[in-house]
């Protein structure tokens, strides 16, 4: 960031504008107290449109239809093992009895 006091600036208006296009923030003082900033001017992008994949993707007409297969198969104490379905739990590390 360079400070430049308005006398300066009236002065290497051009060299300022050319600095700060390439990126450099400078600020502007009046004796030597900052009054304002000069960036570099960077255009509005313009908002995002949605719309561009409608009529391109489907769905069938049952997708959001609940599965009871599915809602079996995650319910059921099967998938869960219990003590009674093994009869010694394993080990994780060596015993040391």
């Amino acid at each position: 960031m360079k400070v430049i006091n308005i006398q300066a600036a009236k002065t290497h208006l051009s060299r300022i504008v050319e600095q700060a296009a390439a990126g450099e923030e400078i600020v502007l003082a009046k004796a030597g107290k900052p009054m304002v900033r000069i960036i570099p001017y960077s255009p509005v992008r313009a908002a995002r449109k949605g719309g561009q994949l409608k009529g391109k993707i489907w769905e069938a007409p049952d997708v959001w239809a609940p599965d009871n297969m599915l809602t079996e198969a995650m319910t059921q104490p099967s998938i869960y093992p219990t003590p009674a379905d093994d009869e010694k739990p394993p080990i994780a590390a060596e015993d040391p009895q």
